[in-house]
């Protein structure tokens, strides 16, 4: 038995992944599949790159990973599957599968990518626009199946990559900014945990706001006050207690957040 997760932009009201978890059905009838998320934010590939991270690693070893984030849909964009590590990824060819390479590239994993040019795996009719039907779910359905990966397409090295935005550090701190916001509003930024090690005293500063401090959870502090915590990331957040901190401070992916230590 194999899983197939699924992580789009489609939202949840016009049937499109519906229609996805059909096609796969239909040439894999005992697959199973998982929805990641269906509400990343349209086109923003980067968020969809930060929640694939976040979540692949969790799914049974040999599970096939889905993303269809695709302003290119259409253009000349490559359409790729891939197998780093321990799990299998079909997407487009947008820099969505970045973070998770460097990360298999860093530890050494085994990393075999191709470009998905063999339509005998595709439906028969493909669209301009909906290649998340057409291609990327009838390739992740023969995955399923066992077809090697080989089997799908040519090798390739030269995946898109996108940019991942740095923390840099400065005299007295981190500058960094929101990557990521969720669901309550809370404010994800790039600064990570690892870079605030054995550090007591910092102060945040997040557009017009200051905070001071870490708390480790929010019952620390009161409804409505405004806190940095470290998150499940491992990165530095931004929230306010049972409040939206992404609304109530007009703060958006892209912001500008500084670090200072304190002494």
């Amino acid at each position: 038995m194999k899983f197939i997760s699924l992580l789009t932009d489609f939202g949840t009201q016009d049937g499109y992944t519906g229609v996805m978890k059909g096609v796969i059905y239909r040439i894999s009838p005992d697959a199973q599949i998982a929805d990641i998320s269906h509400t990343i934010r349209p086109q923003n590939v980067l968020e969809g790159s930060l929640v694939w991270t976040r979540s692949y690693s969790y799914f049974p070893e040999g599970t096939i990973h889905v993303a269809v984030i695709d302003p290119g849909v259409g253009t000349h964009r490559r359409a790729i599957a891939a197998r780093l590590g321990l799990y299998f990824f079909v997407c487009p060819d947008n820099g969505l599968i970045t973070p998770i390479l460097e990360e298999a590239e860093k530890n050494g994993d085994p990393v075999e990518i191709v470009v998905l040019d063999q339509p005998r795996f595709w439906l028969p009719q493909v669209s301009t626009v909906f290649h998340g039907r057409d291609i990327f779910a009838p390739v992740s359905a023969y995955l399923a199946n066992g077809v090697p990966l080989k089997e799908f397409g040519t090798p390739i090295n030269d995946p898109a990559r996108q940019h991942l935005p740095e923390p840099r550090a400065f005299q007295g701190g981190w500058r960094g900014e929101v990557i990521n916001i969720d669901h309550f509003g809370n404010l994800g930024t790039n600064v990570t945990r690892e870079q605030l090690k054995g550090i007591q005293n910092i102060r945040v500063r997040a557009g017009d706001h200051e905070i001071d401090g870490l708390v480790k959870t929010f019952g620390e502090k009161a409804a409505g006050e405004l806190v940095s915590l470290i998150d499940s990331d491992n990165c530095l957040a931004i929230s306010i207690v049972n409040g939206n901190a992404a609304k109530e401070l007009g703060l958006d992916i892209g912001d500008p957040v500084e670090v200072i230590l304190k002494a």
